[in-house]
This record gives C-alpha cells, sequence and structure tokens, in this order.
C-alpha cells in the first residue's frame, strides 16, 4: 500500500499551517483542516490520476531525477514526487496567495541533504 511521508520542510509546514489556523479560527479548524489536507495525501496515494505534473523549468533542480507532481487542497498546494519504493515524497506545501515559484524553489533547493 502506498503512504506518504514529508520532507522536513514540507513537515515544518504542516506545522505552521496548523500554528495559524488556531491563531485565526482557533483549534477545531486547525485540526479539520489538517485532518482534511491528511485525506487528501491518502487521496493522492490511491489515484494517481489526479496527479499534475510540474514542469521541469519551474525550479526543480537538476538532481531531482524523478518528476515532480502537484496537486492542490483547498487553499494549499501540495508538491511532491513518487519515492523509489513508490510511496509519495510531500517535498512542499504552499499557500495559494504565495509567490509560488520562489517558494517552491527555495523548498526544492533544501531537498538535496533531506529525506523524507
Amino acid at each position: 500500500m502506498v503512504a506518504y511521508r514529508f520532507y522536513p520542510r514540507a513537515d515544518d509546514a504542516q506545522d505552521k499551517l496548523w500554528r495559524d489556523t488556531v491563531e485565526a479560527w482557533g483549534e477545531k479548524q486547525a485540526d479539520a483542516y489538517i485532518l482534511g489536507l491528511h485525506a487528501y495525501l491518502q487521496r493522492l496515494c490511491e489515484d494517481r490520476s489526479i496527479w499534475r505534473q510540474l514542469p521541469q523549468r519551474l525550479a526543480v533542480p537538476a538532481d531531482i531525477k524523478r518528476s515532480a507532481y502537484f496537486g492542490r487542497c483547498e487553499h494549499h498546494y501540495v508538491f511532491f514526487r513518487e519515492l523509489k519504493n513508490g510511496d509519495l515524497g510531500v517535498m512542499s506545501m504552499l499557500h495559494e496567495r504565495m509567490n509560488l515559484p520562489v517558494r517552491l524553489k527555495e523548498d526544492l533547493a533544501a531537498l538535496s541533504n533531506e529525506q523524507p
């Protein structure tokens, strides 16, 4: 069964997302949003047809040999790749209002020394 794993930067983004949601809308909403995010990630594991390939020119460093993909869960874009064992490696999670190309480039550049 395919699973998903977070790279450290994506895991940190998840924590920040929860904290920011608690601050703005309360703990109940933060829990609901994170649970929805995890349900979406599980759906990505089960249904490859909803994966969207990230164009190589959009800041995927040359050392990432495998293709990168993305999906959208509510107000966040989730960027991931398929790991050698078939699992999903969540590389980045960015809010729709962020400067996506710049922030994605930063997150992907940090992958060279990280493991999911």
